[in-house]
């Protein structure tokens, strides 16, 4: 959550009680810089998939109309 979402460590601390799970800030930093470099070069390498097997948009101009001649 601390990744996905802007919180603070605090606020995942709390996030994380109310679901049923006593953890400390501390234990979700030390979490955070453990598995926070894994979890961004995954989402690196699926942003790069998703960009390469996707569609290259182009777009062109069909027409054009003569500044002034608008009526």
């Amino acid at each position: 959550m601390y990744v996905r979402f802007p919180l603070s460590l605090r606020n995942v601390e709390d996030l994380l009680h109310e679901r049923g799970i006593d953890i400390s800030h501390e234990s979700v930093r030390f979490w955070r810089q453990r598995l926070g470099p894994i979890f961004a070069a995954e989402i690196r390498k699926k942003r790069a998939e998703r960009l390469r097997s996707g569609p290259q948009w182009r777009w062109h101009l069909d027409e054009s109309v003569p500044r002034g001649s608008c009526t």
